[in-house]
């Protein structure tokens, strides 16, 4: 999945440190582009640094000071805050999108996308979203929904990695098993039931269920290979 140029935007940041938090989960999940609004100093000596590690290099020295009017000016703007609307009678805080949905939405926008998140303490007023256009929220417990300003810049950016990450360090497939393989690991369990004085009749029905089973499992050939090696040795033993 592909999708627009995303900024990211932090209003009125109150500890470097998360603003360094902030450009770390950046460079993790593949965004470049940090505007900060009424950001605190950000000594290269200082924690925002410290916390930044290899986006000390280029996110956090590149970032803009600019103003919240050029924001929302400048891009589709997606305000992120942990306290919604239950309803639609207020339409400050509601309707809101999920970070797991929000990427799928985004990728059928046109022009540069900006996520703005507020402050720690208080995060984003009401005057500020009603200016923006979009309101996401991260799903948490009711008793604690509030998330530190770092963890809820990452959790949405992880969300939104198939839009931003080309490719990860992990493999985005598993190496499933050959068709031959796998049907030949079926053969090889048939022989061990056979090997085991399965009862004759409930064999059909075992081997459906051992079927299905492989079927979700969807083995690797590494797998497959280990375990037709247990039942031949399994079934060796028992023919004995």
């Amino acid at each position: 999945m592909t999708g627009p140029s995303i900024a990211v935007a932090v209003v009125d940041a109150e500890t470097p440190g998360n603003v360094g938090t902030i450009a770390r989960a950046m460079k993790n999940f593949g965004l470049s582009e940090l505007l900060l609004v009424d950001p605190p100093p950000l000594d290269p000596a200082g924690e925002a640094y410290g916390f930044a590690g290899q986006a000390r290099e280029d996110i956090l020295p590149g970032a803009r000071e600019v103003s919240f009017d050029s924001v929302v000016e400048g891009y589709h703007t997606v305000g992120c805050t942990a306290i919604t609307n239950e309803d639609a009678n207020s339409h400050v805080r509601y309707p809101f999108v999920t970070p797991a949905d929000l990427g799928e939405e985004l990728a059928g926008v046109g022009g540069a996308v900006c996520l703005v998140f507020g402050r720690e303490s208080t995060g984003l007023t009401n005057a500020e979203l009603a200016r923006l256009d979009r309101v996401c929220t991260i799903p948490a417990s009711d008793e604690y929904p509030v998330l530190n300003l770092g963890q809820a810049a990452t959790v949405v950016l992880y969300e939104l990695r198939r839009l931003t990450v080309a490719e990860t360090q992990t493999p985005e497939e598993r190496d499933r098993a050959e068709p031959e393989a796998i049907e030949g690991l079926h053969e090889q369990f048939g022989e061990f039931l056979i090997a085991l004085g399965h009862p004759e009749e409930k064999r059909p029905k075992t081997r459906r269920l051992w079927r299905r089973l492989l079927g979700r499992a969807e083995p690797t050939g590494r797998e497959v290979r280990t375990l037709r090696g247990v039942f031949r040795r399994a079934t060796e033993r028992l023919r004995e």
